[in-house]
């Protein structure tokens, strides 16, 4: 099987009404997906706490992401990357409304220490 070559910043034909999740690949103990926002953020007052580990870049566009303590949130950039520990809250203040941001999200097992 020969495999295929994908481009991550290929741009939808028209801007999706929602944001966008696609599972890339799935391996035993991670998964990456792409996410492509256009102007989403978490409903205020919610917060993301997840079981696992969280790897992710923001490869397009721009956002602003909070995590739990913080009186405000940090812009990112394309190129801008964060590993977001298990169970650390978190949240995506806003992401560009005229423009695609797209990340890279790999979820996976962090190895136990000792």
């Amino acid at each position: 099987m020969i495999p295929e070559i994908n481009n991550l910043l290929t741009p939808f034909e028209t801007l999706p009404e929602g944001e966008e999740f696609e599972e890339l690949f799935r391996g035993q103990s991670c998964r990456v997906e792409r996410i492509v926002s256009t102007g989403q953020s978490t409903r205020e007052g919610q917060w993301y706490d997840q079981e696992h580990a969280e790897w992710v870049i923001l490869l397009s566009g721009s956002a602003v992401l909070r995590f739990e303590g913080e009186t405000g949130g940090r812009s990112l950039v394309p190129g801008d990357a964060v590993n977001i520990p298990p169970h650390c809250r978190h949240r995506v203040e806003a992401t560009a409304a005229d423009q695609e941001s797209v990340w890279l999200a790999i979820h996976y097992e962090p190895v136990e220490n000792g």
